[in-house]
Parts: C-alpha cells; sequence; structure tokens
C-alpha cells in the first residue's frame, strides 16, 4: 500500500488550506522614537519570529518610509490570534517597544485578503502619494532579504512575486504612474515652489542616508538637473555609495561648512540617530538664503533643534501627504479593479497547487500497485507470463485500488452520509447513479466491492461467468469475480 494514502476514519472537518496573515502598523500613529526603533529593527523580527514561533512557516517584514508589515504564513491548525500574539512579541523583543503599545497600533488582516492588500501596497494605492513607483521596488527588496534570511515560505515567495507581476500590470495599463509620482517627487516639488526641475540645476545638496531610497531619491536630483550632491552617513557606508554613483563623500567635521552654502539637505536614512542643529549650524550662511531640509522617514532623520534654526524649511511627510496630487477617478478604479482580479487569480492558483499535490500523490499511489503487482508477476512467471495470469494481476490491482473508496462508502453510509459519497462518484468520475440501481439487479456486490462503472476489462480467458460476454471475449462490466480457470485468490 502507498504511503501517501491510508486508511483513516472519515473526518468531518474538511483539510484547510495554510493561512497567511498581515500584521500592519498605523504609522501615523507611531511617535517618533517607537518608529525609529522599528525601522532599525526590521531585519532582525523575520528571523527571531520563524525561529521561536513553531506555528510560523515563514515570515517576510516589509518596512519603507511610511509603511510597516509583517506578513507570515501559519499552518491551518493554528489559531491565527495566538500567531498575531506571538509575532508582536517577536517585535518587541527586537525593538524594546512595550508590548502594549504595540497591541494598540497594529490591525491583522488575514485570509484571502492578504494577497489584496499586498497587491494594493504594491502598486502603490496604499501610499502617501498615490501611485508612487518607488514601493515596487521595496516590495521586491523586502523578499530578496527574506530569502537571504531563510524565513520566506514558499506560499509568501509567490505572493510577494505575484504582487510585482501585479504593479507592473498596473503600470503598464494605467497611467497611475506614468507623471513620476513618488513621496521624494513631490517634496522636490515643494522645496523649489511649482516643481520647474529645471530649478535645481546648479543647487547644492546634502544628502542623507546610503540604502535603496537614497539611491531612488539620488537619481530623481539627477534627473531635475541637479548634480552638485554631498552623501552623509553615519554607517561607513557613504564612500562605497558615492563612487557608485560618481557622487562626493561629506565627513561629520565638513557638515557646517557644507550646510552654510547648501540650498537642500534632504533625509532619507532612517537610520535613528538624528542629525542635530550643532551638527549642521553653519558660522555664518553663504548670502544668507534659506536652506529648506527635506525629511523623508517618519523616524525622522533631523532633530527636532534643527526646524527652530533661523531661515530653514523644514518639509516633511506630512507636508507631502498635504502636497500630493490626486489620482484621476477612472485610472484609480481600472487599478483597483486589476488589483482585485490579480489577488483573485492568486487565490485560484493557490488552491490549484493543492489539488495538483493531491494528483502527484493519487498518480504515485496507483503506480506503486501497478509496479508490485507487475514484479509479483514477472517473479512468479517471468516474461511467459500468459494473458490470464496478467488480468489476474489486474484484478488484484483494482482490489487494491478500491479497497479504500469502499470502506469509505460503508463508513459514510452508517454515518448518513452516503449522498456525499455518490456526489463524490459524481465530481471526480462523472458516475451518476440512476434511480434503482441501489441492489435491485438481482447480483450480489463482490464481499469487498460494490458494483463498479460499466468498463471493458480486457481480453480473458475461457467464457466469463456472466450473461453478456461478447464475442470478442472481453467482458462488458469490470468482472469482480475470476474468470474460468483463474487464479481463485486474484
Amino acid at each position: 500500500m502507498s504511503q501517501l494514502l491510508r486508511v483513516t476514519e472519515p473526518d468531518t472537518h474538511q483539510a484547510e488550506d495554510p493561512v497567511l496573515l498581515v500584521l500592519v502598523a498605523r504609522y501615523r500613529e507611531l511617535d517618533l522614537e517607537s518608529a525609529a526603533r522599528l525601522s532599525v529593527v526590521a531585519s532582525r523580527i523575520a528571523p527571531h519570529l520563524t525561529a521561536n514561533s513553531p506555528a510560523v512557516a515563514g515570515s517576510v517584514v516589509l518596512s519603507t518610509c511610511n509603511r510597516f508589515e509583517i506578513y507570515c504564513e501559519i499552518g491551518p491548525t493554528w489559531d491565527v490570534d495566538a500567531v498575531r500574539a506571538a509575532a508582536l512579541e517577536a517585535v518587541s523583543h527586537c525593538s524594546g517597544v512595550p508590548l502594549l503599545q504595540l497591541t494598540t497600533l497594529f490591525e491583522h488582516i488575514d485570509g484571502p485578503s492578504v494577497a489584496e492588500h499586498l497587491f494594493s501596497v504594491g502598486t502603490g494605492l496604499e501610499s502617501i502619494v498615490t501611485g508612487e513607483r518607488e514601493i515596487a521596488g521595496q516590495v521586491r527588496r523586502a523578499l530578496s532579504e527574506a530569502q537571504r534570511a531563510g524565513t520566506a515560505s514558499g506560499r509568501l515567495i509567490r505572493l510577494f512575486e505575484g504582487a510585482s507581476r501585479t504593479a507592473k500590470e498596473v503600470g503598464m495599463r494605467t497611467t497611475l504612474s506614468a507623471a513620476g509620482r513618488s513621496i521624494a517627487a513631490v517634496a522636490l516639488d515643494l522645496a523649489t515652489a511649482g516643481g520647474n526641475s529645471s530649478s535645481l540645476s546648479g543647487a547644492s545638496v546634502i544628502l542623507f542616508g546610503t540604502g535603496a531610497y537614497a539611491g531612488c531619491v539620488l537619481d530623481i536630483l539627477k534627473s531635475r538637473g541637479c548634480s552638485n550632491v554631498l552623501v552623509f552617513s553615519r554607517s561607513g557606508r557613504a564612500q562605497a555609495f558615492a563612487t557608485a554613483r560618481q557622487g562626493t563623500v561629506a565627513a561629520l567635521e565638513d557638515l557646517p561648512a557644507a550646510a552654510a552654502g547648501a540650498d537642500l539637505l534632504i533625509g532619507c536614512s532612517g537610520a535613528g540617530a538624528r542629525v542635530s542643529a550643532s551638527e549642521i549650524m553653519p558660522a555664518e550662511r553663504k548670502g544668507h538664503h534659506p536652506l529648506t531640509v527635506i525629511d523623508l522617514v517618519p523616524s525622522r532623520d533631523f532633530d527636532s533643534s534643527v526646524e527652530e534654526l533661523p531661515g530653514i524649511e523644514l518639509i516633511t511627510l506630512e507636508s507631502v501627504r498635504r502636497a500630493a496630487p490626486k489620482a484621476d477617478a477612472e485610472t484609480l478604479c481600472l487599478a483597483q479593479t486589476l488589483v482585485r482580479r490579480a489577488a483573485h487569480r492568486f487565490a485560484e492558483q493557490e488552491r490549484i497547487r493543492v489539488v495538483d499535490a493531491a494528483i502527484v500523490a493519487l498518480r504515485q499511489h496507483i503506480h506503486e500497485i501497478l509496479d508490485t503487482e507487475m514484479e509479483r508477476v514477472t517473479q512468479q512467471h517471468g516474461c511467459t507470463a500468459s494473458t490470464e495470469e496478467v488480468n489476474a494481476a489486474l484484478r488484484r490491482m483494482i482490489r487494491q485500488l478500491l479497497h479504500v473508496p469502499t470502506v469509505r462508502a460503508r463508513q459514510l453510509a452508517t454515518a448518513g452520509r452516503q449522498d456525499e459519497y455518490t456526489a463524490a462518484l459524481e465530481t471526480l468520475f462523472g458516475i451518476r447513479l440512476l434511480p434503482g440501481s441501489d441492489g435491485e439487479s438481482g447480483h450480489e456486490p463482490h464481499p469487498e466491492l460494490e458494483p463498479v462503472v460499466p468498463r471493458a476489462c480486457g481480453p480473458v480467458r475461457g467464457a466469463c461467468s456472466r450473461a453478456g460476454t461478447s464475442a470478442s471475449g472481453v467482458c462488458p462490466r469490470l468482472c469482480t469475480v475470476p474468470a474460468p480457470g483463474a487464479n481463485s485468490m486474484a
């Protein structure tokens, strides 16, 4: 008997698929200190969670300038609320943020709605600037980081790859991101009072940060004609970042002098340590022209004391939120429709994967039985087995195949659930039992097998014991009784 198929008692509870769960932080309700802590420890949460919670098969953390989400795949036997509690415990352990505070700041989504949520996030529909382009790259990087850390399960990989495909589809079929929407672009529009890209030509900028987001901001600056960019970072990665992008590094001791002649300071590191007023206080502002500070991370790259400096204009994410252009209603509706369709396709494909696994198991089970019988015939008769002996082996195989379904049928009938069995026959094999087919034909069923669907059982040696044998020697029914002369143990 195949190891993939076992006889068990009928279960009244149908097996369920693994469950997807996402915890979403309401970032606007996070205080700056807590937001900074979460941002810094984002990469540690998924490994800690998967290592310490047996219910979590995989986890991916999506941490951006305005978003912090924890995606989990959990087994069907685990309680969602228990896993949610374990995830919050992992966040608290890694960040030091009190568990009670996190409980009120995170909401969760589970089941099929998780795919629609992530697909919507990945297309920029949930962003401060609707349709922003950077979020799609951040979704891809979140998956890559989880794969490197070994925390991305198969279903989560397919989920995030589906989000990337959906973002591409929405980008190709709508104009949602055609206008170059992004948080950084809107912030620069505010800084240049009108969004004239040529107004950044010749501007002096100090960029704080060396991550992927800083790279995106630098690309936007270059596209607007800005080539005079100094890069500062406390991480020690500024030199490599600047060299790869043909930029210049600013040391800590050079900041006051550089800020004295700068037009823009842009913070996009989210490293937790904020730049203070004393670090950028110039001895004397050149030309006394105003300085614009753009802070693009919720945890803030600049200390509040910077805003108090004379001649400083501060642009934050809240400023961007208020100034963000509204998406066209028709375009927005189409994008949302594409997201819903993609989420529906993802759910269908996941259900098909479960069926595919069942089909593979069934095929393997049948082939194992066939191999066993053919090996038995070969061992007993070598290559000289007669048609009769081969037929006997095939009948043994049929008995093995139908044994479990027969036992199931009787167990379900005893429980009053025989209609489920007949419905399953019609669903799987197209067999529909006609009225009056319950034993009225007059012959008794085999002690192990119910009557089976009429089908030719192949050539037999001698006459069949039942009426209706064709002239060709092929039984019109699949016989469950040996033909004359056959092995009686068949």
